[in-house]
């Protein structure tokens, strides 16, 4: 019984996301929209670290601060690149490591 939920809720997460790129092909996305669209994955990352930065070290708090300056400028990828090498060379130096 319970692998067949964890199977359905799994077809049912698939299906929903497959579904949500079939149905955006059919769509003119613009303006508005589109920069709301645009600024999703962002909104997720910070969604995700929020919390480490609220509760934790002074490691990570510096590191939330130096991924945030480097976001003005550079592309998701690399942030979450820097923010990552930033949290493991700060938690090297305050000992946490």
């Amino acid at each position: 019984m319970v692998l067949a939920t964890i199977l359905g809720m799994g077809l049912v997460t698939y299906f929903t996301r497959v579904a949500g790129l079939v149905i955006v092909r059919f769509f003119t996305i613009e303006g508005r929209a589109r920069a709301a669209l645009e600024a999703v994955p962002a909104a997720v990352l910070m969604a995700v670290i929020a919390p480490t930065i609220l509760a934790t070290g002074p490691a990570e708090s510096l590191a939330a601060l130096i991924t945030l300056l480097v976001a003005f400028r550079l592309p998701l990828w690399a942030v979450v690149v820097v923010g990552v090498i930033s949290v493991v060379v700060l938690r090297s130096l305050f000992g946490l490591i």
